[in-house]
């Protein structure tokens, strides 16, 4: 099990917690983490394009001159794609682009991108982060102490927290139910509470 030194909001180590293997000790697989962040983006998309095709396209019903004679081509259609005005070629419609990931490639990417952050010594875990009421100020008081700036921070049932930290671009929070691979991978470090740990291994492992 890896080790890892757990702080206070002031930015003092005050202890080390074990981390499970089964969660944050897992060989990383990088299709996967590929294949999570593809999805994710996938699913963000609002697929609402759409063009007329020369079918939808009002008006063009008369054949603009006669077929012969005229010097120009023979046009049946003002409606006609090469045409001002005229339908779009394999028009865009409105769709979607999600697609499935099976729950255990989701699991398995997961747990791969937690155990890339602690590879990389780039988690840092709280005894705890409570805050009584909502200030930005206090907030990013914390994040100066930690000495992190871009930030992915995990609590759970703290909304002072979450609001606090709205303001703040190079930050964002999420809670255990809401974390994802994308999100891990985004941020340069991940700020989590023993709690929300203790929680994500009960889950996952």
């Amino acid at each position: 099990m890896a080790n890892v030194s757990v702080y206070n909001i002031e930015g003092n180590q005050i202890g080390e917690m074990e981390l499970s293997d089964a969660v944050f000790g897992v060989e990383v697989n990088e299709h996967l983490l590929h294949m999570a962040v593809v999805n994710h983006l996938a699913a963000k998309r609002q697929g609402t394009q759409s063009a007329k095709t020369r079918s939808e396209v009002s008006g063009g019903g008369k054949k603009p001159w006669r077929q012969k004679g005229t010097g120009h081509a023979r046009q049946g259609s003002t409606r006609a794609p090469q045409w001002t005005g005229g339908g779009v070629v394999f028009a865009p419609k409105p769709r979607d682009y999600s697609f499935k990931l099976n729950k255990k490639e989701r699991r398995a990417a997961l747990k791969s991108a937690l155990s890339s952050k602690v590879a990389e010594n780039k988690i840092i875990v709280l005894d705890a982060f409570n805050m009584e009421e909502v200030k930005t100020k206090k907030f990013k008081a914390v994040m100066d102490a930690l000495k992190v700036s871009k930030a992915l921070v995990v609590v759970d049932n703290n909304n002072n927290v979450v609001l606090s930290a709205r303001n703040i671009p190079e930050v964002k929070t999420a809670s255990t139910s809401t974390i994802n691979v994308y999100d891990i991978l985004k941020y340069d470090t991940l700020v989590v509470t023993q709690d929300a740990v203790a929680t994500i291994q009960e889950v996952y492992a």
